[in-house]
Order: C-alpha cells, then structure tokens, then sequence
C-alpha cells in the first residue's frame, strides 16, 4: 500500500500527459499502451477536455485518482479511442 505522501510525492514529479495518455490510449501513471497490452483493465480515473483518461486498475488507479477502481465509469471501447486519436479525427 502506498501512502499518501508516496502518491502526492509521485504526482507532483509526474510529467505533463502524452497524446495517448490523454486520447485514453495508455495508462496515464506507467505508460502501459492498451492497443499492446495482452489484456489490461483499464479504468477512468479523470476527465480532460471532455476526454476520459485511464490507468491500469489497481495501483496506477489508486495513484491517479484515489480509488483502485477508478471513477463508476465506462470506459469507452478502444476501437472508438483509436479512432478518435487518428489525425483529422473530430
């Protein structure tokens, strides 16, 4: 379990969000690219130009928004996240 003071300490060192991370294509704590990964559960943690983003449930989860199951949300299918991002996507 990490501590409070642990998830502060990582979100204040935490870089600025990437075009995946915020199209909802990878984990915004560790990175994990979810159009690569086996099969991850992923999880809204937080909204970002009317956009979910997500992390890995569990510690990434907890770390993003407090919660191990992120926010009662569903995350969009990735096929639509994908097509989203798509240069020229609206």
């Amino acid at each position: 379990m990490y501590s409070q003071d642990s998830i502060s300490g990582h979100r204040r060192g935490r870089p600025e969000p990437t075009a995946e991370m915020l199209a909802g294509l990878a984990c915004l704590i560790c990175g994990t690219d979810y159009r690569n990964a086996p099969d991850p559960e992923a999880v809204v943690v937080s909204h970002r130009d009317d956009k979910q983003l997500l992390a890995c449930h569990g510690t990434c989860a907890r770390m993003a928004c407090g919660s191990v199951n992120g926010l009662n949300e569903t995350p969009l299918p990735l096929a639509e996240r994908v097509r989203a991002h798509r240069p020229g996507a609206s």
